[in-house]
């Protein structure tokens, strides 16, 4: 894989119409073009799209969790639901130090794993990690981090899984299907798990905790359960702070990303939240000053000419409607990267400077996850675990916020 300075090069007229040559055999040939290009000695990178703009004002700024690491400030923290761990990288940047990790999805725990030999993570194949399953989970914690009167010292963090109140999920679905309404609380396996986590940070009183959802949490059933839920916390002694929907891209990640955050502490101190930046970053930053040689994870999908005879004639911002993707403005942050993947389910945006969609890789650096962070699976499982994640960006500058809310 090239360096990714290389992805913005000018036009290059001669080279394209040869591409254009190309895909036209392979179409009419009915041969693979990912043969066509090893036989070529090309690979999909070598493509280029039929209009490129001038980028003399890309900005070229990217953050990476380095820019946000400080010394250990020796609060602990428990992790509910914590999938690839984007969160959780965040807080281990801020200093915290983790206790224990509950997840349910085998392969996610592995990817855990993988990455944090000395995180404890409680799930398969050594226990089940369902916070549906109090009994389990609460021994599994006691057992590590006992249960005084007081409470536990350390921070609960955690995001339930999100598709029974996201607008997005349902929107794959026929407006007049059963599967489009977003069914909420009353989805059979997902719907209560932020009660299931509630009843955690009740067992086990954490001095403060975070919950992450989708902003669709706050109008299903008119907002009367999480009203609920803001009261019963409030009973046990908590002093919540209002709801807060965060942009990613005002919070230096290259991506606008839209999620609800719910903080709430028992040592009757006042939040306050991470402060936005004053310019947003560009996607274009992310793959013009981020190398991505050799890098794990990074696999293009093998394109059919015909994708790629659409794909390149569109301009900047622009959507393919067959393929429902859209060509990311390396001018402005990305649009929200998706849990979707080359098994369906979806698909990654297309590549600002190459017409092709973007690798597991490339949407873990608009992520901000690190670059030596393995994801474990299947590709499309591996797009399930990035699209699912907090920015680790992000989840470095919630940590900062709470820390300096409740402990300093």
């Amino acid at each position: 894989m090239k360096n990714n300075h290389t992805f913005a090069q000018k036009f290059n007229k001669k080279k394209f119409d040869k591409q254009v040559a190309l895909l036209k055999k392979c179409e009419a040939e009915n041969i693979p073009l990912a043969d066509a290009l090893e036989e070529l000695g090309w690979t999909y990178d070598d493509l280029q799209y039929e209009s490129t703009e001038p980028l003399n004002d890309v900005p070229q700024k990217y953050f990476t969790l380095n820019d946000f690491k400080r010394q250990g400030n020796g609060i602990p923290v428990v992790s509910f639901f914590s999938g690839a761990g984007g969160l959780d990288l965040g807080f281990e940047a801020a200093g915290f130090e983790h206790e224990a990790l509950i997840e349910k999805n085998q392969l996610f725990c592995s990817t855990l794993k993988a990455n944090r030999k000395h995180w404890k993570v409680f799930g398969p194949p050594d226990s089940e990690g369902d916070v549906s399953k109090p009994a389990q989970i609460f021994a599994d914690l006691k057992s590590l981090i006992g249960k005084s009167r007081t409470g536990f010292d350390g921070i609960f963090i955690g995001g339930p899984p999100c598709q029974p109140f996201s607008i997005a999920a349902n929107q794959r679905f026929n407006k007049n299907g059963d599967n489009f309404k977003r069914v909420g609380f009353a989805h059979k396996t997902n719907g209560n798990l932020l009660y299931d986590y509630i009843s955690a940070i009740k067992e086990f009183r954490p001095a403060a905790f975070l919950i992450e959802n989708v902003p669709g949490l706050l109008d299903i059933d008119n907002g009367a359960q999480l009203k609920q839920a803001y009261e019963d916390l409030k009973n046990t002694g908590y002093v919540l702070h209002d709801p807060m929907i965060l942009v990613a891209s005002n919070h230096n990640v290259p991506q606008n990303r839209t999620r609800l955050f719910i903080v709430g502490n028992r040592l009757g101190k006042l939040f306050t939240p991470p402060q936005s930046i004053a310019e947003k970053l560009s996607c274009g930053g992310a793959f013009i000053s981020h190398p991505i040689n050799a890098l794990e994870n990074h696999i293009n999908r093998a394109h059919s000419p015909e994708s790629i005879v659409r794909y390149m004639k569109l301009r900047f911002g622009e959507r393919d409607q067959l393929g429902r993707v859209d060509r990311l403005d390396p001018r402005l942050p990305s649009k929200t990267v998706i849990a979707g993947g080359t098994a369906g389910g979806g698909r990654s945006h297309l590549h600002p400077f190459i017409p092709r969609t973007l690798t597991v890789r490339e949407c873990a650096i608009l992520q901000t996850f690190p670059d030596d962070y393995l994801f474990e699976g299947p590709i499309a499982r591996q797009f399930t675990q990035v699209g699912n994640a907090v920015p680790p960006v992000l989840g470095a500058q919630l940590a900062y916020a709470m820390q300096s809310s409740f402990f300093s």
